[in-house]
């Protein structure tokens, strides 16, 4: 059989990245591991999700039959497939390799990857020396905490603007037109956005921390277009400086900021709330939220997307990130990243047949506002325990007032949030559909 034709002349810009993926990976169907190594390569391509390749000799081959499925990549080359038999269970042309990979992607030669909606690939991270000290993920992920750092930490501009990328670069859809049943959720979180405006106020006035930050949010930015973010020093003190932000894109105005920054001082007096009595994170259940390098442990399993479930208005949740930023204006922006999280699953928790699971299917749900005042040092690294009790939900709306731990019970930080939750008033599909609707 003749080579197939490569068209990477005919398509500049369209990119495949292959690189090693840290930690060990492994693929099961059932209960059984067909495949397990610490050696498995992570290959991101345009207009497609990620994809992970284990090395051919990680495969338990006893358990796959050769076929004579072919497919061809006109990026890649031709793939050779082969089926999968776990017991009763088959999976046909579930697992493929590329024998003679076009010179692009050579590095792909000896590896083969699963499809994923067939077969189970996790992630599996060890963060320190600690046996018990390990995270799983289900792959593929939204991303690494590396690539939500570095969209957080927004790029400055020759006029004193920020911005930050698309995500991933090129956007979904560039090259090959996209269903909007395949794509993924395009909405950028409103932590993200407030933790980019925590950011580039910190850049702005470099000798000062952000002491308070309140967020709107008007209308919902995607991750498919840049995000640009304007910064004005409304006032520039010795001891307290006052900056607004505005975030916009493509010309549209998504939200807008209004933060304090403090030179610092020594403590006059001291106290502070004290911190709940909650389980710690080695008791409480893992929640992938689809970022590797981050972990999130909730108490009692409480974010939960069962309809059937309830229980009171509040949510604790500890989280911690893997690498730690090399700036405190990260660690504060990463810490706001997480805030808005919780609100809306607190506040649905005690109505029974309504659940996250419902959000931007039959409900339309998004965070409006978000302030939060930074109290103490933060680092990311170690555990943060969030407390989160919605005390209103009513007239389409909650509201949630939280506060932010260290494990060693000192209160980093304090914020309100402000929600929407109502029935959609036209179907999700006319709204951009799921990716896009809140």
């Amino acid at each position: 059989m003749s080579r197939p034709e490569s068209l990477w002349d005919q398509f500049p810009g369209y990119s495949i990245e292959v690189a090693p993926r840290r930690g060990r990976a492994r693929a099961v169907l059932g209960d059984v591991v067909v495949a397990e190594s610490d050696a498995c390569l992570l290959l991101r391509e345009s207009d497609h999700p990620d994809q992970l390749y284990f090395p051919v000799d990680a495969v338990d081959w006893e358990l796959f039959t050769k076929t004579e499925h072919h497919t061809v990549c006109p990026f890649k080359g031709e793939a050779d497939y082969w089926t999968l038999t776990v017991g009763a269970v088959t999976e046909e042309n579930v697992v493929w390799t590329y024998r003679d990979p076009f010179e692009e992607v050579a590095g792909i030669r000896g590896y083969v990857a699963f499809y994923t909606d067939r077969v189970c690939v996790e992630l599996i991270e060890r963060w320190s020396d600690s046996v018990d000290d390990v995270v799983t993920y289900r792959f593929p992920t939204w991303g690494d905490a590396a690539d939500l750092g570095r969209l957080i930490d927004v790029t400055p501009d020759d006029s004193g603007s920020f911005s930050s990328p698309p995500y991933p670069d090129p956007p979904l859809g560039t090259f090959i037109e996209i269903p909007e049943e395949r794509r993924p959720r395009r909405v950028v979180e409103a932590g993200h956005l407030l933790g980019q405006a925590i950011v580039a106020a910190s850049k702005t006035v470099p000798d000062q921390r952000v002491v308070t930050a309140s967020m709107i949010f008007s209308r919902a930015a995607m991750f498919d277009a840049t995000i640009d973010i304007e910064v004005d020093v409304l006032r520039r003190g010795r001891k307290f400086s006052t900056v607004e932000t505005r975030t916009s894109q493509s010309g549209r105005l998504c939200s807008a900021g209004l933060l304090l920054l403090d030179a610092g001082a020594g403590d006059t007096i001291r106290s502070a709330a004290e911190m709940p009595d909650v389980p710690g994170p080695p008791e409480c259940p893992p929640l992938d939220m689809g970022v590797s390098g981050r972990e999130i442990r909730v108490v009692d399993g409480a974010y939960d997307r069962d309809p059937g479930g309830s229980g009171p208005p509040e949510i604790f949740t500890w989280v911690r990130f893997r690498d730690v930023p090399d700036r405190p204006a990260l660690h504060a922006a990463l810490l706001a990243q997480s805030t808005p999280h919780w609100t809306i699953a607190a506040a649905m928790r005690p109505h029974e047949g309504i659940s996250e699971a419902m959000a931007h299917v039959t409900l339309s749900t998004g965070i409006m506002a978000v302030d939060v005042a930074f109290h103490d040092a933060v680092d990311v690294n170690r555990w943060l325990l969030y407390a989160n009790p919605a005390i209103y939900a009513g007239r389409g709306q909650a509201q949630g007032q939280g506060r932010v731990f260290s494990i060693d019970g000192r209160l980093l930080a304090s914020y309100s949030v402000h929600a929407m939750i109502r029935e959609f008033t036209a179907a999700s599909a006319s709204l951009g559909g799921r990716s896009a609707a809140l």
